[in-house]
């Protein structure tokens, strides 16, 4: 009993100390921009940027578990461009107009990010419009409705992510509304020039005000896993390695 309450005590102890280092790195006094916030994302993945923001209060940033990657090309970064679209009854007087002016005015590096109040009765997407995006630079897109052509997605290199196919046509069942203008899906709020992250466990988003910290500490995190990865290897009990990394 006397071994045990030692080893409880111990085991309490570095696991304050541990929550006490996670608790200073998390408030750091300045953190730089990132001169190249892409090429730091593209090579993180959306649980450890789910963990970081959730140490920085931002724990409403993960989208719907049913909202993934329907393309072989499962992870996709970049930055957030926003559209709506809204389920319509009939065939709109100029059916594509907006959505055809956001493939438009999509730049390299954006992201087109759809709320489509999870729509299952049309495909909002396909083969033409990833075309489009791939000649642009534009790395991707996230919707929460549904895709088609899968035949030719699977071979393209274009991420896709949304929450499910269908061959059924948009036109006269949902209808682009607002491009450019902040919205919420699954209560996660987003804007133009957020970032979002998308990888076989799901979709993160990263206000952009959080970026450069998210990105630092998502590094170390990272780092920091590989570490305790490999003190697991060795044989470490878990409650050991967590105690002693503060990460898990």
């Amino acid at each position: 009993m006397i071994a045990l309450g030692h080893a409880r005590k111990r085991f309490a102890q570095c696991h304050a100390d541990a929550n006490k280092k996670l608790s200073a790195r998390a408030l750091p006094p300045h953190t730089p921009r990132m001169s190249d916030p892409l090429s730091v994302l593209e090579k993180l993945y959306t649980a450890v940027v789910a963990d970081v923001l959730d140490e920085l209060g931002h724990r409403q940033q993960t989208l719907r578990a049913d909202l993934q990657a329907m393309t072989p090309a499962r992870h996709v970064c970049g930055r957030v461009f926003t559209a709506r679209a809204e389920t319509v009854a009939a065939i709109p007087a100029e059916p594509y107009k907006l959505e055809l002016a956001a493939i438009d005015a999509l730049e390299s590096g954006d992201v087109l990010v759809v709320d489509a109040d999870y729509n299952p009765q049309c495909a909002f997407w396909g083969e033409l419009l990833s075309t489009a995006c791939l000649a642009k630079g534009v790395r991707g897109t996230v919707m929460s409705t549904c895709t088609r052509d899968l035949w030719a997605l699977e071979k393209m290199d274009f991420p896709v992510f949304a929450i499910g196919a269908t061959p059924a046509d948009s036109k006269g069942r949902i209808d682009v509304t607002a491009i450019g203008e902040p919205i919420s899906i699954d209560g996660v709020n987003m804007k133009n020039g957020d970032y979002v992250i998308g990888d076989a466990d799901g979709v993160v988003i990263i206000p952009t005000e959080a970026l450069d910290e998210t990105l630092r500490l998502a590094q170390e995190k990272m780092a920091g896993e590989n570490t305790v990865r490999e003190d697991l290897a060795k044989g470490m009990p878990v409650t050991e390695a967590f105690a002693k990394h503060g990460i898990l």
